[in-house]
This record gives structure tokens, C-alpha cells and sequence, in this order.
């Protein structure tokens, strides 16, 4: 008898471990809240998010599973963005992709581009997906293939979370990872203009300028996770 009520507490203290844990996803502290941040995914639902060129959300390709964004790999989906649109900005998320898995995050997104709506955050299996061959400037934590991220960049295995974010201060762009800064670049700068002339956004007007875009989530056919997504804009 004493044993069976020392399971029971066991797992009743497992399983509210387990649910704080998963409470405490997708919220903000008072702290957080305090510094201007925002939820841009509650946790349940796609509340503040449509379909690229859509006023809802596509039919297939995303759901909402414990607690996470999730896409849903092999079918028809297409990128979603943010209702809202920012300037100057911190966006912080984590995420997940599965083996040889593709996704990333658009920023300074616009819908009247004809294509290439925005500069994108990277985010890949750097060891087993076939983009990761052609050079770092299409690895994780790169300005997808305009500019590399530090080559000794903390990128966990697949299957970890990894946690990102992007500041946006007027020209100056910061992408991190993990906590480290692996990328800063300056809108305008030789740099970046060199490397826009090398890449396949080279043709496509407006792109590399500074706007106030939306903040877009990619679809690649890959299942991919996200959780924890948060933005504050700064003045």
C-alpha cells in the first residue's frame, strides 16, 4: 500500500512538472511584458497569422500541436506571415526542423514584390539538406544567400530546439543564435550590395531596401516546429 502511494505521488509530481513546463511555453513573464514584448503564437491557436496573398490561413500545411507551430510535410501548403507588419524590431523564437529539414523565417516582407517577398533567416539541417552544399551563405543563420553567419555559429543537432532572433535598428540587422551574434550586417553597405549582386535576388526590385514588412514563416514541403515566437518593437 505504501508502495502504490509512493508511485502515485511520484507520478502526480511528475505530471504537474510536466504541465508547467508546458504552461510556461508561449507565455510572457512580467518582466517581458514589462520590456514591450508580444506573443505572436498563443499556443493554441493561429490567431495573428494568414496565408501569403490570403486573408485566412491556408487549408493544409500548418496545425497547432502541443504547444507548437508545426508544419505538415508532403502537402500543399504556403507560407504564412504575420497579420501585422514592423520597423525596427526584436523577434525571438525557437525551432526544430527534422532530418535533411528546410524552413526559415522572412523579414521586411512585402506582398507587392512580385517574388522574393523578403531577406530570410535560415533555418536547416546544415548536415543533411542538399542547400547546405552550396556554401554557408544558404546555412542556417544566414541572409539566405546574400550573407554567411560566423562560421563557428552554436547550431544544435537536429531534433533540439534552437533558439533565434533578429534585431532590426534602423539600417543595422542582427541575426543570433542560441545566444551568440552570428550575423550583423548594415542595409546599403558594400557588403551587402556585393553580395545581393551574386544572388538570386540580384534582379528583383526593392529587395535588400529597408520597409516595414510583415514577418513571414516558410513553407518547404519539410516538417519543421516552432514555439515560444515573441516581437517587440523598438522605438
Amino acid at each position: 500500500m505504501i508502495s502504490i502511494s509512493r508511485t502515485f505521488v511520484a507520478a502526480a509530481a511528475l505530471l504537474l512538472a510536466l504541465t508547467s513546463t508546458h504552461a510556461a511555453e508561449n507565455t510572457l513573464s512580467a518582466a517581458e511584458k514589462a520590456a514591450g514584448w508580444n506573443l505572436l503564437f498563443d499556443g493554441q491557436s493561429f490567431q495573428g497569422w494568414r496565408g501569403y496573398k490570403l486573408t485566412t490561413m491556408p487549408d493544409a500545411g500548418w496545425e497547432v500541436k502541443d504547444g507548437t507551430l508545426r508544419t505538415v510535410a508532403k502537402v500543399k501548403g504556403r507560407d504564412i506571415l504575420t497579420e501585422k507588419t514592423f520597423n525596427d524590431f526584436e523577434l525571438s523564437w525557437e525551432w526544430r526542423v527534422e532530418l535533411a529539414g528546410n524552413n526559415g523565417v522572412k523579414y521586411f516582407v512585402t506582398e507587392a514584390r512580385a517574388k522574393s517577398p523578403g531577406h530570410e533567416y535560415q533555418m536547416l539541417d546544415d548536415n543533411g539538406h542538399p542547400d547546405a552544399k552550396v556554401g554557408a551563405k544558404r546555412q542556417t543563420a544566414s541572409f539566405y544567400d546574400v550573407l554567411p553567419p560566423a562560421a563557428n555559429k552554436p547550431l544544435r543537432p537536429v531534433g533540439e530546439w534552437n533558439y533565434s532572433r533578429i534585431v532590426v535598428r534602423g539600417k543595422v540587422v542582427e541575426h543570433w543564435l542560441n545566444g551568440k551574434n552570428v550575423l550583423t550586417y548594415v542595409l546599403g553597405s558594400p557588403e551587402v550590395v556585393a553580395g545581393l549582386a551574386t544572388s538570386k535576388f540580384s534582379k528583383d526590385v526593392g529587395f535588400g531596401d529597408k520597409i516595414a514588412g510583415h514577418i513571414m514563416l516558410t513553407y518547404h514541403q519539410d516538417e519543421s516546429w516552432f514555439r515560444n515566437i515573441k516581437i517587440r518593437e523598438l522605438k
